[in-house]
C-alpha cells in the first residue's frame, strides 16, 4: 500500500465518521483511529506487517443468571445462528441495498439466493461496488439500515445456507 492510497483511506475514514478502521492485505496491517478530542484532533496510522501482529483473546464477560426458559432460548437461539453464514463488507464505505433509489432492493429477509447474486452495493470513494453472495440459501436478517456507512469486516447478512 502507497503513501498515496494511505492519505486517501485517511481522508474516506475521516468524512465517515468512523474512530477507528483496521485493513489488512497480504503481509501487512493498517489501523486508523482518529481521535474525538475536538481540541486535539488527530489521525494515527500504523502500518505493521501481519506476521508482527498476535491476536487478542476477547476479555472475559462477567456471568449472568438466566431462567431455565432464557437459557432454553439462549440455547436455541445459538444453534440456530451456529448453522448461518454471515456476509460480511469486505470494504469500508456506504452501504446501499437498492442500486438506485427508485428501483426496488436487492434482496429481502426470506428470499431465496443462489451463489453470484448480489446482495447490496457499498460505495467506495464514488465507486459503488457490488457485493456478490458466496453462498446458496434463504436471507435470514439484515444487519444494516440502507445509506450508512460499513467498516471492513462488518456483518451486512445472515444467510441460512441450503
Amino acid at each position: 500500500m502507497n503513501l498515496k492510497q494511505i492519505q486517501n483511506l485517511i481522508k474516506f475514514v475521516a468524512k465517515s465518521g468512523a474512530s477507528e478502521v483496521k485493513l489488512e492485505m497480504d503481509d501487512v496491517k493498517v489501523t486508523i483511529r482518529t481521535g474525538s478530542n475536538d481540541d486535539n484532533k488527530e489521525t494515527i496510522v500504523q502500518q505493521i506487517p501481519v506476521s508482527a501482529v498476535q491476536q487478542q483473546a476477547p476479555a472475559p464477560q462477567p456471568a449472568q443468571e438466566q431462567t431455565p426458559q432464557q437459557e432454553k432460548k439462549a440455547s436455541h437461539d445459538q444453534k440456530d445462528e451456529e448453522n448461518l453464514v454471515t456476509v460480511k463488507s469486505p470494504i469500508i464505505g456506504t452501504f446501499y441495498r437498492k442500486p438506485s433509489p427508485d428501483k426496488p432492493v436487492f434482496v429481502e429477509v426470506g428470499d431465496s439466493i443462489k451463489e453470484g447474486d448480489v446482495l447490496c452495493t457499498i460505495e467506495a470513494m464514488k465507486l459503488f461496488n457490488e457485493i456478490e453472495s458466496e453462498v446458496s440459501g434463504k436471507i435470514v436478517k439484515v444487519l444494516v439500515d440502507d445509506a450508512t456507512p460499513v467498516e471492513f469486516d462488518q456483518p451486512l447478512f445472515l444467510v441460512e445456507p441450503s
